[in-house]
């Protein structure tokens, strides 16, 4: 896998689960050279991860190098004028396009501008190039700016048609477009209609977009004036993971920012952050000073500090929504509003039932104003009537609102700290299914697992975990590591899957194999070549050997693992921390 397209999430790594999208969206790409795949239309709130899905779809795609050929364009929330967008979004998709079939990645962030474009174009003999550029010019020189917009947008449908090629159009946070490109250089004059010139475009089948917006409400209405007849077919994108990924991504988030946790607490942050990935991120770098993620107080604290101190990553997100809304209606009515819906988000409500349930002393037309507000800014939603409204299925929204509303409207302070404790006791009662949980990931995060039950068990013997050990010496584990990187005498690189050292002086190498297929004795011969270049290199150490194999073993390579005195497991029992 490559990534051309730098990846706004940081780490690919961190990008986890989404299992059931992406395995849905694949279908509907590789429909694509058959041209049955309608353009389409991701819809969810900021820090849902949509950019970063798109944009793996990007890299795939550009790394699989097959018949769908990718271009990404991102409207920013920064002023351009009309012509130099139209030269930005032409050379994005001319360099994209190159890079595509040179293979060259430096072209996706690094683009060509319109000069080096077309000299790639007389040398590679692409016409299409060579003259759009020309007429770029000419009508830049001219001042006929639709005339160069409407180059730039058309160009993968037509090069999709010139070259009976097929692409896809992936524009990220579309609903910038009507409200940061100008007509004048002097950006007072916005052209707010713009959204109209992928009317057709968006019907294309050789060349459909894919497109995303953070603010539903805005999106839609964009959509519903500029996008008639339902041409981008609508995906509400969850905010939340599976609780199984969820768990994941609680792992690796702590295995790339080196954050220390248990297996206990992983589980206790997945419940508090309810496996939305961008809390269970802002947790596991959370800039409370006295974070500790190894302990339940801990925990709780970190969580709470999130969503009570105004200045966390996850209060300032949040914060946008709120402030971008309540500063066309700022007052109490509206926050009581938003209040009552979001902790009663499984109904619709009209006009008529807030007045009677808050007593609000508004008219049904003034608190209707209101909805149409409160539903455009993405705090709420439209329900299946003109006068039905629904709060948002978002817990973490609602956490962040009662925070923020609840004494100032109902003299009344949330103790968050205090439901989060009774959130985790019901989880300490399901302590089995949770044991349960934790294997089922083994497949998944076996290495940093395994490691995190080394570190946080205070003395163990490694027979505890694996069959076949010998050596029942009762260990205490100082150091602990993941991947440990080795040379063997030849200069070849390898590296140890988990290290653990005991105060004592012996080391646990562990070599773990996490698909379903089962390890042959070939498998087992390479670890042991790991396992010589490390004694090699550190003598003085005594060894003990552990295989893990989620898939299992062949006959012949566990009766080897047990010649060779190699511990095996296929799975590993986590042990409730005291």
């Amino acid at each position: 896998m490559q990534y051309p397209l730098p990846e706004q999430i940081g780490d690919p790594d961190l990008l986890v689960g989404r299992e059931k999208d992406f395995n849905e969206f694949w279908l509907w790409i590789n429909r694509i050279p058959k041209r049955l795949s309608k353009s389409r239309v991701i819809l969810a709130r900021r820090k849902a991860g949509k950019t970063a899905f798109v944009q793996r779809i990007f890299n795939q795609l550009w790394t699989d190098n097959g018949d769908v050929i990718p271009f990404y364009f991102a409207f920013t929330e920064n002023k351009i004028w009309y012509p130099d967008l139209a030269v930005q979004y032409y050379a994005t998709f001319a360099s994209q396009y190159i890079s595509f079939l040179e293979r060259d990645k430096h072209l996706v962030s690094s683009p060509l501008n319109l000069e080096e474009i077309k000299q790639y174009g007389i040398t590679h003999s692409i016409k299409p190039f060579v003259g759009d550029v020309n007429t770029l010019i000419d009508y830049k020189n001219c001042g006929s700016h639709d005339l160069m917009w409407n180059i730039a947008s058309h160009a993968p449908h037509r090069f999709a048609a010139y070259f009976d090629k097929w692409f896809l159009v992936i524009i990220d946070e579309f609903q910038y477009i009507s409200q940061y490109v100008y007509l004048d250089q002097e950006h007072t004059n916005p052209e707010k209609t713009l959204a109209g010139s992928f009317h057709n475009l968006s019907e294309s089948k050789i060349a459909p977009m894919l497109v995303t917006g953070s603010y539903v409400g805005w999106i839609i209405e964009i959509m519903s004036k500029y996008l008639k007849a339902g041409r981008l077919k609508r995906i509400f994108m969850s905010p939340y993971l599976t609780e199984e990924e969820g768990l994941q991504s609680v792992y690796k988030y702590a295995e790339v920012y080196g954050e220390p946790i248990t297996n206990e607490s992983a589980l206790q942050i997945n419940k508090l952050c309810m496996s939305d990935p961008f809390f269970i991120s802002c947790v596991i770098q959370s800039r409370y000073d006295r974070r500790n993620l190894t302990t339940q107080d801990g925990v709780i604290s970190a969580v709470n500090y999130e969503i009570a101190n105004r200045n966390s990553e996850l209060s300032l997100t949040w914060g946008e929504y709120i402030e971008l809304t309540l500063q066309r209606i700022n007052d109490n009515h509206a926050k009581s509003i938003v209040l009552l819906m979001s902790k009663h988000a499984d109904r619709d409500w009209t006009p008529t039932q807030l007045k009677q349930e808050l007593n609000l002393p508004l008219s049904t037309q003034e608190i209707h104003e209101r909805l149409r507000i409160l539903a455009k800014s993405d705090l709420i939603k439209e329900g299946v009537s003109d006068i039905d409204y629904r709060g948002l299925l978002d817990g973490t929204l609602n956490l962040i609102l009662r925070n923020r509303f609840e004494k100032e409207i109902s003299s009344f302070t949330p103790d968050h700290p205090k439901e989060f404790h009774e959130e985790l006791e019901k989880l300490k009662r399901e302590k089995k299914s949770l044991q349960g949980k934790l294997n089922y990931l083994v497949g998944k995060v076996a290495e940093f697992q395994l490691m995190t039950e080394f570190r946080t068990r205070k003395r163990f013997a490694l027979s505890l975990y694996f069959k076949g050990i010998t050596d029942d010496t009762i260990m205490n584990i100082v150091h602990t590591a993941l991947r440990f990187k080795l040379q063997r005498i030849d200069g070849k690189d390898m590296e140890i899957d988990v290290l653990a050292e005991s105060d004592c002086g012996r080391v646990i190498l562990v070599e773990v194999k996490k698909t379903q297929e089962k390890t042959g004795i070939l498998l087992v011969n390479y670890f042991i070549e790991k396992i010589e270049a490390y004694q090699n290199q550190f003598p003085e150490k005594k060894v003990l050997r552990a295989f893990l194999s989620v898939g299992g073993f062949t006959e012949d390579a566990l009766a080897y693992c047990l010649e060779c005195h190699i511990g095996t497991a296929e799975r590993i029992n986590f042990f409730q921390q005291e």
